[in-house]
């Protein structure tokens, strides 16, 4: 593209920030659009938030100027920001993201911190991920628990591929296996202390509630499960805990909010004490579980 062709008024700063908000307030809003503004100066140009506040004056080169214009486009379409960054933050970690993983959401954050205060007097030896996506669950752990062992699971060879490369990235020694969570786990060896999934709970039925940047690029794989069996991956995962799961070990899966009554109870049958909690939002998010 002819950089003379751009939409912008300037390659300074100020007006670089204004054209944002001109173009995307009415679709996002202005706090949100401020944080992508934080978040593409950081990637683009490794400013900080205080630097970006006090240079409004500054003018960017061309390049970068073109970046920032196929930045706005994408976010016009409603590509996510961590696609156009290309990573997102998770508990401190770096995590890479691509359409082949989900980005890491708050709530899963929450949830880690959740688990990594919860265990912080304990002696974790041992630690199992189901469905584990861009590995940003156990890579959140191996820096928490480092003399953890830990291993984690997905039917994803594309998502097991960005996993070891954000492993590698964030210096997290991870044990890596590609197989159906829905088949059990073949080669799982010994017992663990913990057991984490973010397994796939969204319902088909639930699909127009959705937003499009999470239905035009996450990956349904990750997402969705049968209206007639939306709790598949939650008896898999409790048959696999009732084998590996240690006598005093714990057991904690995210949850679909419409679903909490359901999937307690599910874990009540296999021989399960669990208990549900509320994310930051006030909604049913996850539970753990006890034998």
């Amino acid at each position: 593209m002819n950089t003379r062709n751009l939409r912008f008024r300037s390659n300074r700063v100020r007006d670089i920030v204004s054209l944002f908000h001109e173009e995307l307030d009415s679709m996002y809003g202005s706090g949100e659009v401020g944080v992508f503004l934080d978040m593409l100066f950081e990637a683009f140009l490794g400013w900080d938030k205080v630097r970006l506040l006090t240079s409004k004056e500054q003018t960017i080169d061309q390049s970068d100027l073109l970046r920032f214009h196929w930045a706005l486009e994408d976010l016009k379409q409603h590509r996510p920001i961590q696609h156009i960054i290309g990573y997102s933050d998770f508990c401190g970690c770096h995590i890479k993201v691509s359409p082949d993983v989900l980005i890491p959401r708050p709530e899963t954050e929450e949830i880690v911190n959740w688990v990594i205060t919860h265990l912080s007097s304990i002696n974790i030896h041992h630690c199992l991920d189901l469905c584990t996506g861009s590995g940003c669950i156990p890579i959140a752990l191996k820096k928490a628990f480092p003399t953890a062992e830990v291993t984690a699971v997905d039917i994803s060879p594309a998502a097991l591929e960005i996993a070891l490369e954000n492993a590698k990235n964030n210096g997290a020694d991870i044990r890596f296996m590609q197989t159906d969570v829905l088949n059990g786990v073949d080669g799982l060896s010994g017992s663990y202390g913990l057991i984490v999934s973010n397994p796939p709970y969204v319902m088909e039925k639930e699909r127009a509630q959705m937003q499009r940047n999470v239905l035009d690029y996450d990956p349904a794989l990750a997402l969705f499960v049968p209206d007639d069996d939306p709790l598949r991956f939650y008896k898999a995962i409790a048959n696999i805990a009732k084998e590996h799961l240690t006598e005093d070990g714990l057991l904690v899966v995210e949850i679909n909010e419409a679903l909490a009554e359901e999937t307690s109870a599910l874990l009540k049958f296999y021989g399960f004490l669990p208990k549900v909690y509320t994310d930051f939002r006030g909604k049913a998010r996850w539970i753990s579980a006890t034998r």
